[in-house]
């Protein structure tokens, strides 16, 4: 699991987890944050299928590994990380931003000119 998480991810991925849920009424024991983040990464750079994660070498079942990523982007997780590993690289002075580009959904559309109606009768 240490090869998938380094020590170092995860001291950055886990203050962004949101707590463990309260468990009222018992029951077994949760598989832990680190094992079902160990799930996700194998699955997403492996492109196997979540029924297929080897429990033995991650800690935790496909299912449970799904459920947290599930879990994890409703709550803003991954965006969270994002951001964090953009600011730590920026900090290190490690971003060429001469090679970034914006994507269209995060500029507003130009509306043109309003100089009369268009050739089609239209506004």
């Amino acid at each position: 699991m240490d090869a998938l998480v380094p020590n170092d991810l995860w001291a950055v991925v886990e203050p962004l987890l949101p707590p463990e849920p309260e468990k009222p009424k018992g029951g077994r024991p949760r598989a832990s944050d680190r094992a079902a983040l160990a799930g996700i990464i194998l699955v997403l750079r492996s492109g196997m299928q979540w029924k297929h994660l080897p429990r033995s070498e991650v800690g935790c079942s496909g299912k449970t590994s799904w459920r947290r990523l599930g879990t994890w982007q409703a709550a803003g997780v991954w965006a969270a990380l994002h951001r964090v590993m953009l600011e730590q690289l920026q900090d290190a002075r490690a971003l060429d931003w001469s090679r970034a580009a914006r994507d269209s959904a995060s500029l507003p559309a130009k509306k043109g000119l309003c100089n009369g109606p268009e050739p089609d009768g239209s506004g």
